[in-house]
This record gives C-alpha cells, sequence and structure tokens, in this order.
C-alpha cells in the first residue's frame, strides 16, 4: 500500500493548523458547507465521548452491528500505525486512493484559512461517510464533546459517554466536573442517552445537563448493569427490558465487561436498526481492538526476550488508565515473575497519577522516548518519576534495546514480564516494530 500522496497532503493540512487550538466549531462549520454538508447526509449517527473505554466501546459496538448484518462507517483517534485506521467505510479501512481524494477535496476547500488537523481529517471522514452507503455510523469524539469537530451532527439516533476522568486538562478544564460538562455537550433533545460508570462529580454533571435538555439518561448502575459469574466463562447484562448472557470479551482486563455492555446498551438504546441477542452475542465475542491490554506473541520483539517471558501493550495514558492496568497487574505473581514497566508518555500527561497506581506492582521501570513526538516527556524525567515513588527507574534508547536490556539480566527461574505503556503513540511505534498492523 503507497501511502506517499495522502501522507504529503496530511503534512500540507498539519501546515494549516493554527498556531493556537482554539475549540469551536465555527471552522468546521464553514469548511462542511464548503463540501456540500455532508454531516446532513449520513446514515444513522451514534456519538461517543468520555475519557477512557471510548474506543474499546466503539470496537464493541462496531462488531455487534456487523454480527447484525449491517455496514457501518466507524470514525476513529489517534492511528496507531497508518492515518487510514481513523476511517472505516462500511467495514472496511479506507482505501489510500480514496483517503488522499478527500483530503485533496478538503484542502482545496479550506483554501489557505486555518483549520485544525483533526477538523480537517473528520470533514474528510464524514464526505466519506456521505458519499458511501452504509446502515449505521459511530462517531468517535476526538476531544471533548462540546467544541470537537464530530459534534455537527443535529440528530444521531443515540449519544454515549464513557467514564470521565482528568485528561487534557489545558483544554477542557482542571476538575473532573469541568471535564464532564464538555463531553456532556453532545448530548441532544430527544435523543437517548447512554452513560456508561461514573465518579460521581461527573454523573451529577451529566444528569443536570440532560435534564436541561429534556433528557432521562440511562445510567449505569441504575438503568443497566454488567457483571460476570464466578464461573467466569460468561458475562451478564441487564436492562429493564431483562438480562442478556454474553460471552466474556476476548479484549483483556474486567473493565472490558463494562465497555462490551455499554456498548450493548448503546445498541439496545438505539431504533433505528433492530439488534439481537444472537448479534450481541456473536459481536462481543469477536471485537478486538488494539493497544489496550493486547498480548505480544510470535514477533521479532519476542525474539529479544528469553523463553517463558510475556510481552504486553497499552496505550492507557492517564491515572485512570493506571487503575486498569494496577488491576491486570494484579493477576501476576511477582515472586514468579519479573514485571518491567516500559513507559513513554507525553510531556502534558500526569506520570506520578500513572505511576503510583503500580508501586508494589513493578519491580522498575524503563523509560524510553518516544521517536518523533517533540512533547514527548524526556526518559530521564520518567525515569526520576519512577525512583520519586520507590520503583527503579532506568533509562533505554528505545523500546527494542529496553527488551534487550530485561533479557540480559532476566533470571532462567524467573522469567520476565513485560508491560509496554504510556502512549498511544508509542504503542503505534510497537506494533509497527511486531509488523502487527491494524485492520
Amino acid at each position: 500500500m503507497d501511502t506517499a500522496k495522502s501522507d504529503k497532503i496530511l503534512a500540507r493540512l498539519m501546515a494549516l493548523h493554527p498556531k493556537k487550538i482554539d475549540l469551536s466549531l465555527g471552522r468546521m462549520h464553514s469548511i462542511l458547507d464548503k463540501l456540500g454538508n455532508p454531516e446532513k447526509r449520513l446514515p444513522p449517527v451514534i456519538h461517543i465521548a468520555g475519557t477512557n473505554g471510548k474506543g474499546s466501546t466503539v470496537a464493541f459496538l462496531r462488531a455487534i452491528m456487523e454480527a447484525a448484518g449491517y455496514r457501518a462507517h466507524v470514525y476513529t483517534s489517534p492511528h496507531l500505525v497508518r492515518f487510514a485506521e481513523r476511517i472505516r467505510v462500511a467495514g472496511k479501512l479506507i482505501e489510500e486512493d480514496a483517503l488522499a481524494d478527500l483530503l485533496e477535496r478538503v484542502e482545496v476547500a479550506a483554501g489557505q484559512d486555518p483549520i485544525t488537523f483533526f477538523e480537517a481529517t473528520t470533514a474528510a471522514a464524514l464526505l466519506a461517510f456521505a458519499e458511501t452507503p452504509a446502515d449505521i455510523c459511530i462517531l468517535e469524539v476526538g476531544l471533548g464533546g462540546r467544541l470537537d469537530a464530530t459534534n455537527v451532527v443535529d440528530n444521531p439516533v443515540a449519544v454515549g459517554i464513557t467514564p470521565v476522568s482528568l485528561d487534557h486538562q489545558q483544554f477542557l478544564g482542571e476538575t473532573v466536573r469541568e471535564i464532564a460538562a464538555e463531553k456532556a455537550g453532545i448530548i441532544k433533545r430527544g435523543v437517548p442517552l447512554v452513560v456508561g460508570p461514573q465518579q460521581k462529580v461527573a454523573a451529577e454533571v451529566i444528569c443536570e445537563i440532560a435534564d436541561n435538555h429534556g433528557v432521562e439518561p440511562n445510567m449505569f448502575g441504575e438503568h443497566w448493569h454488567a457483571d460476570a459469574p464466578p464461573s467466569g466463562d460468561k458475562m451478564l447484562f441487564e436492562d429493564e427490558s431483562g438480562v442478556w448472557d454474553l460471552p466474556m470479551p476476548v479484549l483483556t482486563g474486567d473493565h472490558q465487561i463494562k465497555n462490551a455492555a455499554m456498548a450493548v446498551a448503546l445498541a439496545r438504546a438505539q431504533k433505528a436498526l433492530p439488534i439481537t441477542h444472537q448479534a450481541a452475542k456473536a459481536g462481543i465475542g469477536w471485537a478486538r481492538w488494539p493497544a489496550r491490554l493486547q498480548p505480544i506473541k510470535g514477533t521479532k520483539l519476542n525474539d529479544l526476550l528469553p523463553e517463558g517471558a510475556d510481552l504486553w501493550l497499552d496505550g492507557g495514558h492517564n491515572p485512570a488508565a493506571g487503575d486498569i492496568v494496577r488491576t491486570f497487574l494484579q493477576g501476576v505473581d511477582p515472586v514468579e515473575r519479573s514485571v518491567t514497566l516500559v513507559l513513554g508518555m507525553m510531556g502534558t500527561k500526569d506520570v506520578g497519577g500513572y505511576l503510583k497506581r503500580l508501586s508494589g506492582l513493578v519491580n522498575r521501570v524503563i523509560a524510553v522516548p518516544i521517536d518523533g513526538e517533540t512533547g514527548a516527556a524526556a526518559p530521564a524525567a520518567l525515569a526520576a518519576a519512577a525512583t520519586d515513588i520507590g520503583i527503579n527507574g532506568l533509562v533505554a534508547k528505545d523500546v527494542p534495546s529496553a527488551l534487550q536490556a530485561i533479557s540480559d539480566k532476566a533470571h532462567p527461574e524467573r522469567p520476565p514480564f513485560v508491560l509496554v505503556a504510556g502512549s498511544l503513540y508509542l504503542a503505534g511505534h510497537v506494533l509497527r516494530q511486531a509488523e502487527l498492523l491494524p485492520t
């Protein structure tokens, strides 16, 4: 696949990006007007905001829709390896030639007017979705919700808000309440609202804004529930219509039970397309989403580690993601295994808040840079943050070097357990090095 043409256009669009991001919808409405308002010609739309779990929820929802026989457009961000991952047209990743054509049309329409990279690429996605038949369109918010470039659809068939926590404070506000208010900006009068597990303050503000729009929120823990029996061989979803038994998600982590249930709740809340129990079972059973506690097996990166070692990848990057990783690592025996976190993070992230969750579970942190990301935290600063909370902090020049260092010091009776984590950008590099391209 030749990405040269689309890569050049993406680079030119990046050059139009305003020096300072002014979150608003004015530029988005302007470019969409010039493109013939594709946002008004979409299949039924499900719009999803939140801090954690958006991507996994989208993956489960898409799988459910496709298991039901429907063609689904899907827009997500960021991409991990190549830009085309962001735009799935009627079930398939967009072709490079089609992507280049769409980006060129957006570039021509923009002229020399300032437009953010995400606004331009969202416009291209909406064009693709408007011009290709499908049965449903799933849009993942990029940042916040109220002023996000995806928030241009007036009449979605359902909106969802996954768990809200602190992240992107420089854009969304310093408190969970402020951030939740931004996420709740996708709520529309007369549109079903599904709300995932929330901190009390987030739930309160979401309910306030829903009430202002005359919307009755469909709340986790009140209107719908999800759990796994002790047997661990299935999960149960319950709402006011009854109970569905579903397979355990293939995606790793107890939190994925709630993400899968959130997708089921959204599928049942929208009334544009009928969804059967069988479709939900099939979708939950095969949904995949890369870089979310993903096992890496049989790659050249694994070859750098000794026999018996485990290698995992996770793109979570905030304290709430640290909670998920903590729960995951609690299942690893620290006596039998030597646990190493290979960590790369952006400089705006709360590295201390993330690492505190892992104290006592990780033997050492090896900090690495994130190639090509000027805003990445310096490895020395990450290692120092680990040392400050009592975890041995080291530095390596890249992930392969970190894996080799782990191998060099491995004990034959205590095989390494390695988690590469802290950034979706780092996760993309790892998937590229492992030759595991998302499909």
